[in-house]
C-alpha cells in the first residue's frame, strides 16, 4: 500500500487521477474506488467492526428483523444485497462500507466538517480490478461473463442468495465491490458503491495493509482543507446536490455560511 502526502490543489489533481488512462478503451476511465474522511487517523472500520465484541454474530437478526419491519416502503427490494444496501444507506450497522467513483464526491467528505480542518484529512483509493484477482473463481466467472469490473445486487444475488453461501465461497478473505440498487437521488448523485467482505468481522484495512498494489492513500493536510472546501463549493459538489431535498440544503447552508474560526488553518500556504 502506498501513502503519499500532497502540497496542493494542483498536486493533489494530479494524485487522484494518475492512472485513469485505459489503454484498452483508449479513454480516461479508471478502475477506482475512493473514500474521503475528515482525519487521516480515521480506520475503515465497517459499522458492525465498531460496535466491538461479537456484534458481527447479530449481522443476520439485525437484518432479518430489518426486513420483516420495512416491507411496504417506498423501496422494493427483490434479493438479499438489495436489503442490505437499504439497510446500510439507512444506518443500520452492516459490514458494508461506503465508497464512490468520483475523487471529487471522497473530498468532500474529506472536507464537509469545519470542526476537523485542523487535522490532516485521507483519501483512500483502491483498484478493484486488483482486488477483483482474489475472488473465488464462481465470482470472477460471473464478472467475466458480464464483461464487467464491479458488480450489481443482482450479479451477486446470482452467485450467493444468502450471506452464509456467500461467506462460504472459499477460505480466505476477499473483498468485492458492487453498486447499489439507485434507491434514491442520493445514491445516484453520489455515485455510490459498497465494499463488501466474506466475513462480518474482518478489517478492510488490514486486508488492503498487504496489498502490494492497487491501494492508495492521499494524505490532504490541514491547511489546504480550507481551499479543497471553497473550489468544491465552486464546482457545485456540496451537500445540497449530494443529499437532494430539505436536510440537504440546510446542512450545505450551514456549513458555507459558517464563521471562519479564528487561527484556521491558511490555505493560501
Amino acid at each position: 500500500m502506498l501513502e503519499h502526502r500532497v502540497r496542493s490543489w494542483v498536486e493533489l489533481q494530479d494524485a487522484l487521477f494518475a492512472g485513469s488512462w485505459n489503454e484498452s478503451l483508449r479513454r480516461f476511465r479508471p478502475t477506482l474506488a475512493f473514500r474521503g474522511m475528515p482525519d487521516s487517523r480515521h480506520d475503515l472500520a465497517t459499522s458492525l467492526n465498531r460496535r466491538g465484541g461479537d456484534y458481527s454474530r447479530q449481522e443476520h437478526v439485525m437484518l432479518r428483523a430489518f426486513r420483516k419491519y420495512a416491507r411496504g416502503t417506498s423501496n422494493p427490494c427483490e434479493s438479499l444485497w438489495d436489503w442490505l444496501s437499504l439497510a446500510q444507506h439507512h444506518g443500520l450497522p452492516t459490514r458494508l462500507l461506503d465508497w464512490t467513483f468520483s475523487p471529487y464526491v471522497a473530498l468532500h467528505f474529506l472536507s464537509e466538517n469545519p470542526d476537523l480542518y485542523d487535522v490532516d484529512g485521507v483519501v483512500w483509493s483502491v483498484d478493484y480490478r486488483e482486488t477483483n484477482r482474489l475472488l473465488p473463481r464462481p465470482l470472477k466467472a460471473q464478472l467475466q461473463a458480464e464483461g464487467a469490473d464491479v458488480f450489481s445486487a443482482e450479479m451477486l444475488a446470482t452467485v450467493a442468495q444468502d450471506l452464509a453461501t456467500f461467506d462460504r465461497l472459499t477460505r480466505h478473505t476477499f473483498v468485492l465491490f458492487f453498486e447499489p440498487p439507485s434507491l434514491d437521488e442520493r445514491i445516484v448523485n453520489q455515485f455510490a458503491l459498497f465494499s463488501v467482505m466474506n466475513d462480518a468481522s474482518a478489517r478492510l484495512d488490514t486486508f488492503l495493509e498487504k496489498q502490494k498494489r492497487g491501494v492508495r492513500r492521499l494524505i490532504v493536510p490541514a491547511h489546504l482543507k480550507q481551499e479543497v472546501r471553497d473550489k468544491l463549493d465552486q464546482a457545485n459538489i456540496t451537500e445540497r446536490v449530494l443529499f437532494p431535498g430539505l436536510d440537504g440544503l440546510s446542512r450545505w447552508l450551514r456549513r458555507y455560511y459558517n464563521p471562519r474560526p479564528p487561527g484556521a488553518p491558511d490555505g493560501s500556504q
